[in-house]
């Protein structure tokens, strides 16, 4: 293809204005940057707001844009007890407050989300919200939220009498969003499932976030089929979800079958290959809503034949049978017999999304979790409002692919990670999921069950549902997670001035970590230190003595005990590590500490070395 040249030189002041566009979609205002927005968040102080121009705001809009933006000191700890095949699974589930777990997963995580799905808590007057602390200190949180945990997450009800009622559950979602935003992957995406109560201004502050050209959809799901609440005239059988994306421009088709136009989805080959191009497989049993219309038989080549419901009509089945666009497997390798072809050059397979979803409902997914607990009852369901998998599986199933990683940040019951199990056992993919739940207390149905938080029945759902899926398809996947809680820092406050110390406290610091914490709490507030995710395989090892851990085979290697064999560096750098960290307090002087990172500069001369 032809490129015409412009034959003239840089516009450096548009190059610059679309690279802060690119980071701070949210300060650019009809092609222009405003220069008091960008002050916002660049700034580590809060600025006085008093100036604000024509846009969506309200009361402490600005501190919400501060909180996003401050670092925390928090970290976060993982629970082994709680955890399904914790060293090998790449799947992740953080209990705390997920304000505090989406800025600790900042740096690990940035760029690296395929996509988001949230189904926050609704604005409908008596629901609960966040009561995030603006720099407060711990005893003006426990005075002022009214509500506190053993995890210290705070939680308020914001009842529509409340003279904040919009503000307070806007100023949560805010800075949530905000941060989301920064984990998303290039090509990502993020569904916001919300109803009409704060819809436009979940519409209003995404714009703002993502900006407006970012927009993709604005989805209406039809939720219930009979007893709608609403008015006197109308009953509500709807609810609405947001799709947003990280950037348009590197979109290159939102459909259907955009997964499948990778390039590398397309491996197969046929007697058709010249004309139609590779292809791929997928199941033509239909995972929608019963529809007579698509139950019918088919035979298989043995001569048997299966009944269920399929995506397609019998007379289009035939049709695509004719053409050569049905493959049969061996039951015994595969639980659908009966696959459909979808080919390279085949633009018949891009069928759009309708923007009108009638996909599940809410009753199916209360009935997905009474047969998961064993409960005969709705009304004695521990969790009142999960969402259908079959409505997460359409964006699952296609927007994302191999290794994509999928996050939920008001997680709940876990829907989404039993939605992520499913896919994968259907379609053989290895996505991954992250789940994040603050611990509110579950209600009287909850405590009956035996879970005393929303994150004990989370949890037990994904335990649960991962047996289900593994007896019905003996899929070969990652069915574990590993459980992790926000909590203070590993480290002490050592930051306190000479003149207040006494002779008692000075002991206190021969070490800076505190001595509750273990060596697998120090590990993953390394991992996420360096950058590293949480989802690489970790082995501990014993050399001469010492507890080693290995990283993603040589990505890391590190070892906090208490005193350390200086001979153990020989067999470290044997490996090659690209990153080694040590307990500084391991060692017992500087000069043992000195020689053993000589050691390592001459045996490894390419690994990095660090100390905590």
């Amino acid at each position: 293809m032809n490129k015409k040249l412009d034959l003239e030189s840089k516009d450096i002041i548009k190059s610059n204005v679309k690279y802060i566009e690119d980071r701070f979609p949210n300060v650019i205002r009809e092609g222009k940057i405003d220069f008091d927005a960008l002050k916002h968040e660049l700034s580590s102080e809060i600025i006085d707001d008093k100036k604000e121009k024509y846009q969506l705001t309200w009361a402490g809009k600005t501190k919400s844009i501060y909180e996003a933006n401050i670092q925390t000191k928090k970290t976060i700890r993982p629970i082994q007890d709680n955890s399904d095949d914790y060293n090998n699974t790449k799947n992740v589930y953080i209990e705390g407050d997920n304000l505090e777990a989406l800025k600790i997963l900042q740096e690990s995580y940035l760029n690296k989300i395929k996509i988001i799905y949230i189904d926050p808590p609704y604005n409908t007057g008596s629901d609960f919200v966040y009561n995030d602390s603006f720099k407060k200190n711990e005893n003006d949180e426990l005075s002022e939220s009214g509500q506190i945990d053993e995890y210290n997450n705070k939680l308020i009800t914001n009842n529509d009498s409340n003279g904040r009622f919009h503000s307070d559950w806007l100023n949560m979602m805010y800075s949530r969003i905000k941060l989301a935003r920064n984990l998303l992957s290039r090509d990502g995406f993020i569904f916001i499932s919300i109803d009409d109560h704060e819809v436009n201004n979940l519409a209003k502050i995404c714009d703002e976030i993502f900006g407006e050209k970012n927009k993709i959809a604005q989805l209406v799901w039809k939720k219930k089929y009979t007893g709608g609440k609403g008015t006197n005239t109308f009953a509500d059988y709807h609810e609405y979800i947001l799709v947003y994306c990280k950037n348009i421009d590197n979109i290159d088709e939102i459909s259907m079958a955009r997964p499948e136009s990778e390039k590398e989805k397309f491996n197969l080959k046929d007697e058709f290959f010249n004309e139609r191009g590779g292809y791929y497989t997928r199941p033509l049993k239909s995972n929608l809503d019963p529809r007579p219309t698509l139950v019918y038989p088919i035979e298989l080549p043995d001569g048997n034949k299966v009944t269920t419901q399929w995506i397609c009509a019998e007379n289009t089945f035939l049709e695509l049978k004719k053409e050569g666009r049905i493959v049969f497997k061996d039951l015994s390798a595969s639980k659908y017999p009966v696959y459909k072809k979808f080919y390279e050059k085949d633009a018949g397979g891009n069928v759009k999304i309708p923007s009108f979803l009638e996909v599940s409902s809410n009753n199916e997914a209360k009935e997905e979790l009474k047969a998961l607990f064993g409960i005969e009852q709705t009304r004695d369901l521990p969790f009142q409002t999960p969402k259908p998998t079959k409505l997460l599986r359409l964006f699952i199933d296609n927007f994302t692919k191999e290794n994509d990683i999928v996050l939920d940040f008001f997680a709940g019951s876990s829907s989404t990670a039993d939605a992520v199990l499913r896919a994968n056992a259907e379609d053989f993919q290895k996505r991954k999921f992250i789940m994040i739940q603050v611990p509110e207390k579950c209600d009287e149905n909850g405590q009956k069950l035996g879970f005393n938080t929303i994150c004990d029945l989370g949890e037990e759902r994904i335990r649960r549902a991962a047996k289900k899926i593994k007896e019905e398809t003996n899929a070969d996947i990652d069915y574990g997670f590993r459980v992790y809680k926000v909590d203070s820092s590993n480290m002490k406050d050592i930051y306190y001035e000479p003149s207040k110390l006494v002779q008692s406290q000075l002991n206190m610091f021969e070490s800076n970590i505190k001595e509750d914490r273990t060596a697998e709490d120090l590990l993953t507030q390394v991992i996420l230190d360096l950058g590293l995710t949480l989802d690489l395989s970790i082995e501990e090892k014993e050399i001469l003595n010492n507890k080693v851990y290995f990283v993603a085979d040589n990505a890391l290697v590190a070892c906090f005990d208490d005193k350390i064999n200086i001979d153990i560096i020989n067999q470290i750098c044997e490996i090659k590590p690209l990153k080694v960290v040590f307990r500084e307090s391991s060692f017992r002087n500087d000069s043992d500490k000195i020689n053993a990172f000589e050691r390592i500069k001459k045996l490894s001369p390419e690994t990095e070395i660090s100390v905590i």
